[in-house]
């Protein structure tokens, strides 16, 4: 038994030697999370559950910072300009890979200025009413909207946004004219859906549940392939009369261009090891999210994919940034 232990300290000793030096020390301070949308949100949600996370396995806190404004456009361009130490983190979304077709010109590339670390979880959108609203079923939403052409509004977390793209996909299948109204983050686009200032909108879960378990906003379908565990009698899109019809977000971690690979890699490993843990699973699902523990290479592969396919429904849609 003695033997065995010393032969393993010898081992622990060897591969920590193997590491690069950087990957040894990292990290040895506190790490900056930037997120592009308010607090509240479901992109805030996420980032600061897997903050949480990171700083448990690190025992180095993660301190987040909020940059809200044009669908997280704000904080990306400020972010590309931190550090690439391995110390400046962002908190992305689905909507980094919408807004290079969405936005005639940005003022960054969300894939040469950015290296994926790690996607972490994915989550569907909710098509929710005002409780006054006239329809309680997606096919009876549908009938509302056909002989209501032109008036109808619906918000979003902003521009690019999934919840916003979901909306125009609905305009599209529809053939009724809505009035997108963006919003700086989920937060403040439920409260305008709750106040009345909105007629309808989509969102994730996580941001939707505060004012839905109250009853000040209505779910009437679900945007996934299937129905929810955590919302079983909500039917999904496709239930409801609309094929096709399913959009996901995803949330994800990024550096800046430029951060070593060790420290890329070191970082993957503390968040696949954090999403293999069943408390966190289980919070996932209690946001009716799904959990994903994946390498760098599969989020650089499937951001890729993505730009892809939002592009075909922002220029489908001939949707523009208000």
């Amino acid at each position: 038994m003695k033997t065995n232990s010393i032969t393993l300290m010898l081992a622990a000793a060897l591969l920590a030697t193997s590491l690069p030096a950087t990957a040894q020390r990292y990290p040895s301070k506190p790490i900056k999370m930037v997120i592009g949308y308010a607090p509240g949100g479901g992109t805030d949600i996420m980032g600061r559950l897997i903050a949480q996370q990171i700083t448990e396995a690190t025992g180095q806190q993660v301190i987040v910072e909020n940059r809200a404004g044009a669908a997280q456009n704000v904080a990306a361009e400020y972010f590309i300009r931190q550090p690439a130490d391995g110390y400046n983190l962002f908190m992305s979304s689905a909507a980094h890979s919408v807004n290079v077709s969405l936005y005639p010109k940005l003022n960054y590339d969300p894939v040469k200025d950015f290296v994926p670390v790690a996607m972490f979880a994915t989550s569907p959108n909710l098509l929710l009413v005002h409780p006054s609203y006239p329809a309680k079923t997606v096919r009876e939403f549908i009938a509302v909207a056909k002989k209501s052409p032109g008036k109808l509004n619906f918000s979003s977390s902003g521009s690019g946004s999934t919840q916003h793209l979901s909306g125009e996909m609905l305009k599209l299948m529809l053939g009724v004219e809505m009035t997108h109204i963006p919003y700086k983050g989920s937060a403040p686009s439920m409260t305008a859906l709750a106040s009345g200032e909105v007629d309808f909108s989509f969102n994730n879960i996580p941001a939707s549940q505060p004012l839905m378990t109250p009853g000040r906003i209505r779910a009437i379908g679900i945007t996934s392939a299937k129905r929810s565990p955590l919302l079983p009698q909500l039917p999904t899109m496709v239930e409801g009369g609309l094929p096709g019809f399913v959009t996901e977000t995803w949330y994800g971690v990024m550096f800046p261009a430029g951060t070593p690979d060790d420290i890329v890699n070191a970082l993957n490993a503390v968040v696949v090891k954090a999403v293999q843990k069943e408390d966190f699973r289980a919070r996932l699902a209690q946001l009716g999210a799904d959990p994903l523990a994946e390498s760098p290479d599969f989020f650089r592969k499937t951001l890729a994919a993505e730009i892809e396919r939002w592009g075909k429904v922002v220029r489908a849609a001939k949707a523009r940034p208000e």
